[in-house]
């Protein structure tokens, strides 16, 4: 009773703060994680393109942006980086603060990276994460004032395979539940993702997430397009037909099994932009971010 006591005056003090906080994905041991190496710590680099690369993560959290006015809707964001980094702040903090500017609450998922020196099952790390980040959203919704009937998940490259990840297997048992609080996201936004371990994947996610020989049975289980049915939460994705790093043909096998269950999407494939380029295409006038929110709008999120 102590611990629930003070993780709700912790979340209470959070609503009050003008600033980003930080949380704990986990109120003491981390569940199937192993005690790290001690020259195993979270690194911080900033490469010479201005980009934060967060790697080694070993103490998974998440930092909650909550708007001056909010509407009830909140989303869960996972950074991209190939399983290897996270890109904290431009598929992260950045788009944070832009959901914010429209009402939305956002949670940046700093997720554990694949490691078998951290983790006694490093395929299940990041999936185990993002899903208690859905349970930790859902169960405080009230004091974050959020609607639990209003809450997204959104990823950015494989970041976007976790996204796509947990709204297919959003009943897998992978964290402690014992209120049976619904883990499945409400909608998913999927930006240039990851769906597909087959053959046209990201060749670095698999090998960073499945190790050099992944079995079949783990490339169809992380195959997203795999798992969906009529209770695949509706998706809005971005992708550019140029992306050499993810094909696009991802964004394509999601939404047509989308089509196939008759689950509402909505798919925006630009002519260029490549991979990684976060919220903004320099190759167009046309805003993915607009045709976010007015998705939003028509399904009566915002």
């Amino acid at each position: 009773m102590k611990k629930i006591f003070l993780f709700t005056i912790f979340i209470l003090a959070m609503i009050n703060a003008d600033a980003q906080q930080d949380m704990l994905l986990y109120n003491g041991v981390i569940p199937g994680a192993k005690v790290p190496p001690t020259t195993y710590r979270e690194e911080s680099i900033t490469g010479e393109d201005g980009v934060l690369r967060i790697s080694k993560v070993t103490s998974p959290e998440m930092i909650a942006y909550l708007p001056k006015k909010p509407n009830g809707t909140a989303v869960i964001i996972c950074p991209g980086g190939g399983y290897e980094i996270l890109s904290l702040v431009q598929e992260g903090v950045k788009v944070a603060e832009k959901l914010n500017e429209i009402g939305v609450a956002a949670f940046v998922l700093k997720y554990r990276l694949p490691s078998d020196l951290i983790m006694v099952d490093k395929t299940m790390g990041p999936l185990q994460d993002a899903l208690q980040a859905m349970y930790l959203v859902r169960k405080n919704a009230s004091l974050w004032g959020i609607n639990p009937a209003k809450i997204g998940i959104m990823g950015f490259s494989a970041g976007g395979h976790l996204a796509a990840s947990v709204s297919v297997h959003y009943n897998d048992l992978k964290v402690q539940n014992q209120e049976q609080i619904s883990l499945r996201p409400d909608f998913s936004i999927l930006i240039y993702p990851v769906i597909s371990f087959g053959t046209v994947t990201h060749a670095g996610s698999v090998k960073n997430l499945l190790g050099e020989n992944p079995t079949a049975a783990q490339r169809s289980y992380f195959s997203s397009q795999n798992y969906v049915n009529g209770q695949t939460p509706p998706a809005f994705l971005v992708h550019a037909n140029n992306d050499a790093s993810v094909p696009v043909k991802n964004s394509i096998l999601y939404n047509e099994a989308l089509t196939k269950f008759k689950v509402p999407a909505e798919m925006h494939i630009y002519p260029a932009g490549g991979h990684g380029f976060g919220l903004q295409n320099k190759t167009t006038k046309d805003d993915w971010f607009e045709r976010l929110k007015n998705w939003m709008e028509s399904n009566q999120w915002l």
